[in-house]
């Protein structure tokens, strides 16, 4: 079976364009779905972060009006707790392509504080787009590509993305308060930037390429990654 790698934020707070820090994490259902998915299909599962730290949970992530209901956010809870992978991450700065099959990145508003600028995570993206292998990123962890820019340049220009759109952000109150949106930053290093109903299931894939627009899009993607994987 396939071997994936999970690169999860390392970060417990975003910080605001005022300074302050907003807490965050990783999106509970953004790991929880793909994880339980990829999990019950035989594939093996490694976590890296920055650093190696254990990754926080966006306690926002895991209250029921978040997570769709008391039941929903219990099993979450319980799939947290039983991944064991989370409790024992790999430092990301020691991740080698070679020793996987593919490539997923959760979001949570995490990856905007550190992913975004983390050298090793974007040396990571560059070869996992130019190896062929599926690469698959959710929400906010787009703001991961934003990394890989060299000279302003990044070789995901021109490819089709989706990610947590600004009409999102102004869904939960944070646009106005953010230093920079997903979306904004995307299209200006000319990526081609697509995106489907607010909060629905949506997903892109382009050449090996597999993008999500929010929470509810990380379950679908999966299922995704699972037609090439198998």
């Amino acid at each position: 079976m396939a071997k994936i790698l999970f690169v999860v934020s390392g970060t417990s707070y975003w910080t605001l364009k005022d300074g302050t820090r907003h807490p965050t994490g990783y999106w509970a259902e953004e790991f929880t779905a793909p994880y339980s998915a990829l999990s019950a299909a035989g594939h093996e599962i490694v976590v890296a972060t920055p650093g190696g730290v254990v990754p926080y949970v966006d306690a926002m992530s895991l209250r029921p009006a978040m997570a769709g209901g008391e039941q929903t956010a219990q099993e979450q809870e319980e799939v947290l707790r039983s991944a064991e992978e989370l409790r024992r991450p790999i430092v990301l700065a020691n991740a080698r392509l070679d020793d996987y099959d593919a490539v997923y990145y959760p979001g949570g508003h995490g990856p905007m504080e550190d992913l975004w600028q983390d050298a090793d995570s974007g040396r990571l993206l560059v070869a996992a787009l130019a190896s062929g292998k599926p690469l698959a990123i959710v929400c906010h962890a787009p703001a991961a590509i934003l990394a890989t820019r060299r000279n302003g340049e990044t070789p995901f220009a021109g490819y089709r993305v989706t990610a947590f759109t600004n009409d999102e952000e102004d869904g939960v109150g944070l646009r106005e308060k953010a230093r920079w949106t997903v979306e904004d930053e995307l299209v200006k290093a000319g990526i081609d930037f697509v995106r489907g109903e607010v909060w629905k299931p949506y997903t892109t894939v382009d050449r090996n390429l597999y993008t999500g627009q929010n929470p509810a899009s990380a379950g679908p993607l999966a299922q995704e990654l699972l037609k090439v994987l198998g």
